[in-house]
């Protein structure tokens, strides 16, 4: 150990220096690799942001939830028909983001911001996608075209205001509204290949009506201080964050019985641990996204909407092991 220079009265050896630029070199790189997570983490976000702003993140789960009730039914699963689902929820989607510009702007003026930039884009993405989702619709079965238009149709009376009037104007018949249509779209849609008995039907479609009701009032929390003051008087702008809570903890219990009685009927068991998982999920959401004084962005979208995501991957998975 050789001595090269002495600071005061203490010498400082090579191996010293060696040290401490090992120490300056390891900070730079911890540094550098924490920028980059940083610029990855930016990234991804601006990733589902898009998604969510531009109906994709909505339509992909069109396409997944259908996909979970072929799977119930254990219907042998028609691609043509879920792409269908996807582009006519993409549709609808839009159709009511391009009406709906003046409260986005206080509820999600990002996603505003977006649809008014790329409004002409958006309005033929919006033409083409139905054009083409009947299509796919007919050449599997003329029938499903009847599904398919269902909650496009409802979707147009939701969003249009004839007189200064809307159905999304009522307290409470908006979320019917839409969670009829997903309820309809989701249930009805593999019967076009296979039709079933009535009684796993009227279950499967109350799964999805309850599930898609209580996202719809959810996502109302998030809108409540723009609802307010755009007058639209939803669930909770009329009974309160609280009492809406405890109206979704009720609506998601009725699902425990659902459970019991599909068990003991011998219906969908092979994927239980899946809707076990679904119930106690939206537990979960409900009590998180109905906190008070909790601001709730495009988080909304990924963790209530994309519970369809975990479910299909889990139901997908059931099914192959």
């Amino acid at each position: 150990m050789s001595k090269i220079l002495t600071y005061g009265c203490k010498p400082v050896y090579e191996t010293d220096v060696d040290a401490g630029l090992g120490n300056v070199l390891g900070s730079y790189l911890i540094f550098n690799i924490h920028l980059k997570l940083k610029d990855i983490r930016s990234l991804f976000d601006k990733f589902l942001s898009f998604l969510s702003v531009s109906s994709l993140f909505i339509a992909i789960i069109a396409f997944l939830l259908p996909y979970f009730s072929f799977l119930l039914y254990e219907v042998q699963i028609s691609f043509k028909l879920l792409i269908a689902s996807f582009l006519v929820i993409f549709a609808i989607y839009n159709i009511n983001k391009l009406t709906d510009i003046e409260e986005d702007s206080v509820n999600v003026p990002e996603r505003a911001g977006f649809i008014e930039k790329n409004k002409r884009l958006v309005t033929w993405a919006t033409v083409a996608s139905f054009i083409v989702a009947l299509s796919l619709s007919f050449l599997k079965n003329p029938l499903s075209i009847l599904i398919i238009l269902f909650p496009f149709c409802m979707g147009i009376v939701y969003s249009i205001k004839i007189s200064n009037f809307r159905l999304k104007d009522i307290t409470g018949v908006k979320n019917i509204v839409v969670a009829l249509s997903w309820a309809v779209l989701g249930a009805f849609i593999p019967l076009a290949v296979s039709f079933r008995d009535y009684l796993p039907i009227i279950l499967i479609f109350y799964l999805f009506f309850m599930k898609c009701f209580i996202n719809t009032v959810v996502f109302d929390v998030r809108d409540i201080e723009g609802d307010k003051l755009s007058g639209v008087r939803t669930i909770p702008v009329f009974f309160g964050r609280h009492n809406s809570k405890n109206l979704l903890l009720g609506l998601n219990s009725t699902l425990l019985v659902w459970l019991a009685f599909s068990y003991f009927m011998d219906f969908f068991r092979q994927y239980l641990v899946v809707l076990i998982f679904c119930v106690f999920y939206g537990y979960w959401y409900i009590l998180y996204f109905c906190k008070d004084k909790l601001k709730i962005g495009t988080s909304v979208d990924l963790l209530v909407d994309g519970e369809w995501i975990i479910i299909a991957m889990l139901a997908a998975a059931v099914t192959l092991f």
